[in-house]
């Protein structure tokens, strides 16, 4: 209530700093000031009140007779109990008599035993030690009862008080209120104007239009919070024919800080704030949905990937053009290859349902995604730049146009201090998977009516890992015509087993034949041993690339 108090005395003051304002007219209009409610708050409570109200002083002296009685009888009481032991001292003679007071026993005089025949015959005894007696009058009995009755009969006192003055504010209750939210506006109004003073944020310019164009754009709290370096700004553009940006880029580069600062700068915007940025035209957005982070629920025993999923539906099915979806690395709870299924099925669902169509920054590692460009017309690829320096990696922090193709892990592994044996190895690993690298391909375009996901176990066939390992350059003519035999038989007995032949007459000319073809032709017949080191080796770079290029192992449909 003193608080209160405080405030309320501050609003005249604060209607005159405002003023005028023609904007600030009906916030000013319920700053009242509510002198009848001050009065009674600084007439009833003490300055400096206990921040409880289980115990007392809280109300003002003189404000309550009832109240002013029982302190009063108090007072009296334990001016008479601090004064009792130089009286009886002098009454009895005894100068070693002590008043004191327990929790058990309450106030005692204490005589010791040498004294015990100056005891006056109105002492009662009370309680017998090893070298003293206690006693008690009846006088100190009844002053006792009203100093230990008269704390707890105060505080019920001022209790009741309180509660009258409280239900008297609560009659002002719905102009307090008002006050408060003028107060609150004020305060935001005021914050937003001083922050955007301090930080040279400009004023964004809203525009009926579904596009969104923001020039060097920066993180408010990350650029607040980056003393000693300076925040990289980027811009941020959408219009009718770009739609989604995916956005590729090393681990720590800053993509997720990008996107964020997009989503940030919308709502400020729209709240009326001016935006961290150099310029900005903004088109107003009905809802902003984020996708970000990783986190579990194991109260509602959803994993990390469900509840990634869960929330990716949400947005899927409350989403509309006019808004802003920030989705970080969909995909990443599960194996790699559902993962980037799911990625690429909901960037198509985003861009080829009708309803939807929405303004989409979409992080990924699944850098084969790149290809969407090429395929969904409102896709654009953006990156966010390294520079390489021998083995170090330098994060610029700067979005630019296309894609990637690395996301440097093993380096941020290094730079989070990950021991050296585990980084080598790490490396040694990654040269080994580059090495084998898969066919996965999304080349294939979804319809544009279908939006179901079709997962599938791909798996590498082992003709095509033979025709990876092959080194055609350091091969003798026998070598290459041995592996080429063998090439042959996997690959007979493969066709076999599906009822079809692949005839090949000249390197680069496949033929695939039907099982009554196959009585026709013979495999052997169509190679000759005599065929030169130069033809041999031109015949298995053609085989290795039509293979890597053309034939992928599905199940379990086992097709070619």
């Amino acid at each position: 209530l003193q608080a209160l108090t405080g405030t309320l005395k501050l609003v005249p003051t604060i209607r005159d700093l405002v003023g005028p304002e023609p904007a600030f007219s009906s916030t000013v209009e319920r700053l009242q000031p509510l002198p009848s409610v001050v009065e009674a708050i600084e007439t009833a409570i003490v300055e400096d009140p206990p921040a409880l109200m289980n115990q007392t002083g809280v109300i003002q002296p003189g404000y309550s007779e009832e109240l002013d009685a029982v302190y009063f009888g108090v007072r009296e009481a334990k001016d008479y109990v601090n004064n009792l032991e130089a009286r009886e001292r002098e009454r009895t003679g005894i100068k070693s008599l002590k008043v004191g007071y327990n929790k058990v026993f309450g106030y005692y005089l204490e005589v010791s035993h040498a004294n015990s025949e100056f005891v006056p015959e109105d002492y009662l005894r009370k309680q017998t030690l090893v070298n003293a007696e206690r006693y008690i009058t009846p006088k100190l009995k009844e002053y006792e009862t009203l100093i230990l009755n008269a704390e707890a009969q105060a505080l019920e006192i001022e209790v009741r008080l309180f509660q009258d003055l409280c239900r008297f504010i609560a009659r002002h209750s719905k102009t307090l209120l008002e006050i408060a939210r003028a107060l609150a506006q004020l305060d935001v109004f005021l914050s937003l104007a001083e922050v955007a003073s301090r930080e040279q944020y400009v004023r964004p310019i809203l525009v009926e239009q579904d596009a969104l164009d923001i020039r060097d754009g920066r993180h408010p709290v990350v650029e607040r919070m980056l003393k000693a370096e300076r925040f990289v700004p980027n811009d941020t553009y959408f219009d009718e024919d770009q739609r989604i940006l995916l956005i590729t880029g090393p681990n720590m580069s800053g993509k997720s800080v990008y996107m964020r600062q997009t989503a940030l700068l919308v709502l400020m915007a729209q709240i009326g704030s001016f935006i961290p940025a150099s310029a900005a035209k903004i088109g107003l957005v009905d809802r902003v949905f984020a996708r970000v982070g990783a986190q579990d629920e194991i109260y509602r025993g959803q994993s990390t990937f469900m509840v990634e999923m869960t929330e990716t539906a949400a947005i899927l099915a409350h989403a509309t053009p006019r808004s802003l979806v920030v989705l970080d690395e969909i995909g990443r709870g599960t194996s790699t290859y559902d993962g980037m299924s799911i990625a690429r099925a909901v960037i198509e669902y985003l861009h080829n349902n009708p309803r939807l169509g929405c303004k989409t920054l979409f992080a990924t590692h699944y850098h084969e995604l790149t290809e969407l460009e090429q395929i969904l017309p409102r896709v654009h690829n953006y990156n966010v730049a390294v520079a390489e320096e021998g083995d170090h990696v330098v994060f610029l922090h700067r979005v630019v146009p296309g894609g990637a193709n690395q996301s440097y892990g093993i380096h941020v592994a290094k730079l989070a201090g990950i021991p050296k044996a585990v980084v080598n190895r790490a490396n040694e690993i990654l040269q080994e998977l580059e090495a084998q690298a898969s066919d996965f391909s999304l080349k294939h375009r979804q319809k544009d009516s279908e939006y179901q996901v079709s997962l599938f176990d791909d798996r590498r066939h082992p003709i095509i890992e033979a025709l990876q390992n092959i080194e055609v350059e350091s091969l003798s003519p026998i070598d290459a015509i041995t592996r080429l035999y063998e090439l042959k038989r996997m690959l007979a007995q493969d066709l076999l087993c599906r009822g079809f032949m692949m005839i090949m007459r000249t390197p680069g000319d496949f033929t695939v034949w039907s099982p009554p073809l196959m009585m026709r032709h013979c495999w052997s017949n169509q190679i000759s041993p005599t065929v030169s080191l130069r033809s041999w080796s031109r015949l298995l770079t053609c085989i290795q690339r039509t293979y890597g290029a053309m034939l992928c192992y599905h199940a379990p449909s086992s097709s070619w």
